[in-house]
């Protein structure tokens, strides 16, 4: 079963700077082009947990947040400015443990052009 897809806007240079002040992280490759520039990249590009928080909204956009039981992920690629991530998830298989029905879903968030950014999975909780 494929939860609904997680289509996020082209990231801008504002969601950026936003997630930088939000999250603590300002780390300039992020948010300043001449530092981008400096590293040998050709523009800034997007935090790696801005886009574990999309794949944080796909799960709870399928489920409330109390009944996440966990979650991890990879990161596989970066995702450059402009670029929009689309989130996906499969679920892959059922069990119950102590009385509870869980789901293990894989994750994925995947670029316009099919670049694969994060690969993950989480188990959540289905019958509460």
């Amino acid at each position: 079963m494929e939860l609904p897809a997680l289509t996020i806007e082209p990231i801008s240079r504002t969601t950026l700077a936003l997630f930088a002040g939000a999250s603590g992280d300002h780390n300039p490759i992020h948010i300043d082009l001449d530092v981008a520039k400096s590293a040998g990249l050709h523009d800034v590009f997007a935090h790696g947990m801005l886009s574990m928080a999309y794949l944080g909204r796909l799960l709870t956009d399928f489920v409330p947040q109390q009944q996440i039981r966990s979650y991890k992920v990879r990161f596989a690629a970066i995702t450059p400015v402009h670029g929009q991530p689309i989130c996906t998830g499969t679920i892959t298989s059922m069990d119950e443990v102590e009385g509870e029905n869980q789901a293990h879903i894989e994750l994925k968030v995947e670029l316009a052009d099919g670049t694969v950014t994060l690969l993950g999975e989480a188990v959540v909780a289905l019958d509460r």
